[in-house]
C-alpha cells in the first residue's frame, strides 16, 4: 500500500486564519534570540552559580568562518524583511524547529512557533518560491500553525511540484492516490511518483513499488 509520506521541512537552500492575507498580519513577528555565549533565561533560573560557570565553560566559540546562530538569524531576518523569499523560508524553518526563540502573548518561551513559521512561509510562497510552497503545504496537510486544509495543501504541493520540487511531486502523488484535497486519481498519482522517482526521490520509488 502506498505510504502517505509527508516529508520534513525544506531549508532555505532549496510551522491563523485560512485567508492568506490574514495569515501574515495576525501573527506577531517579534523575536528574542539567545546568543552563542548566553545561557537561556529559562535555564539560568534553575542553575546554581557553579552549574552556570560549568555550562558556560562548555560552550565552544564558533570557528572564524562560521556564523553564530544569532548572526545567522539576524542576517535572515534582515533579508526576509527586505522581501527575499529564500531568507523568508530559512527564517520560517528556524521558527518551526525552535532554533529561533519566540514568546507567546503571556511572555512564555515557546519551544517552537509554527504560526510565525507559517507566516514567513506564506510570504515566500506568494512569491512563487517552491521550498516555501512545499513547507506551507506540509503545514496545511498536518494542521500546524494553520487550520488543516487538504485542498490548500494539495494546491501548494502542485505549485512546488510543477517547479520541479521532488518532495512536493511525491506528496502530490500521495494526495492523488489517497483522494486528499482532490478526487482520487491513481493514474495521476503514478505520473507524479514517476516524475519524483526519476529525480531521485526514494519515497516515490517505494510508492511505485508498493503499487505493483
Amino acid at each position: 500500500m502506498v505510504a502517505a509520506v509527508l516529508l520534513a521541512m525544506a531549508g532555505c537552500a532549496e510551522k491563523t486564519p485560512v485567508d492568506g492575507t490574514a495569515a501574515e498580519t495576525s501573527v506577531r513577528l517579534d523575536d528574542e534570540f539567545t546568543s552563542e555565549k548566553e545561557i537561556p533565561s529559562i535555564l539560568e533560573e534553575t542553575l546554581t552559580a557553579e552549574e552556570k560557570s560549568d555550562l558556560l565553560s562548555k560552550i565552544m566559540p564558533p570557528s572564524p568562518d562560521e556564523a553564530t546562530p544569532e548572526e545567522k538569524f539576524l542576517k535572515l531576518r534582515r533579508d526576509a524583511d527586505a522581501g527575499d523569499p529564500e531568507a523568508q523560508t530559512g527564517l520560517g524553518v528556524m521558527y518551526y524547529t525552535g532554533e529561533a526563540i519566540s514568546k507567546d502573548s503571556s511572555g512564555r518561551i515557546l519551544s517552537n512557533d509554527p504560526e510565525t513559521a507559517a507566516a514567513w512561509f506564506h510570504r515566500a510562497a506568494e512569491q512563487g518560491y517552491a521550498a516555501a510552497q512545499f513547507n506551507l503545504g506540509l503545514m496545511y496537510a498536518n494542521g500546524e500553525g494553520v487550520p488543516k486544509d487538504s485542498v490548500k495543501a494539495a494546491d501548494l504541493f502542485r505549485q512546488a511540484a510543477e517547479q520541479g520540487n521532488v518532495d512536493a511531486q511525491n506528496n502530490l502523488g500521495v494526495m492523488y492516490y489517497a483522494g486528499e484535497g482532490m478526487p482520487r486519481d491513481v493514474a495521476k498519482a503514478v505520473e507524479w511518483f514517476e516524475k519524483a522517482a526519476a529525480n531521485g526521490n526514494a519515497d516515490a520509488q517505494a510508492n511505485l513499488d508498493a503499487m505493483k
